[in-house]
């Protein structure tokens, strides 16, 4: 059970990450998509420091489907130079993991 990561991604539309999650479970890419309304974000962009309101989208799916997930994701997002960083998960509830397990594509 060594094998699931955490994804995260921001994104500047609430409705566009609920799209995207929704397709990104659809697909069986991710078992779950959290999306974190308003988060604030302070970045360095093109010679410039910028501010935005943004959310946040958290997935959990396994390590083995990071490449594809990300493939999607940079499909579907709207940003040029979207934000995706996997964390591996090195411990949780078993059950919540077998779930994980059993929601995406073996």
């Amino acid at each position: 059970m060594d094998n699931f990561i955490v994804v995260i991604s921001t994104i500047n539309d609430y409705n566009k990450g609920k799209e995207i999650a929704r397709k990104l479970v659809e697909d069986k890419l991710a078992a779950c998509v959290n999306i974190i309304p308003k988060v604030s974000s302070v970045y360095s962009w093109q010679g410039e420091i910028c501010e935005d309101d943004e959310c946040l989208m958290v997935m959990k799916t396994k390590g083995d489907l990071f490449e594809p997930l990300k493939d999607n994701l940079i499909k579907l997002h709207p940003y040029k130079v979207p934000e995706i960083i996997s964390f591996r998960i090195k411990d949780g509830n078993k059950s919540y993991l077998e779930w994980i397990n059993n929601s995406v594509i073996d």
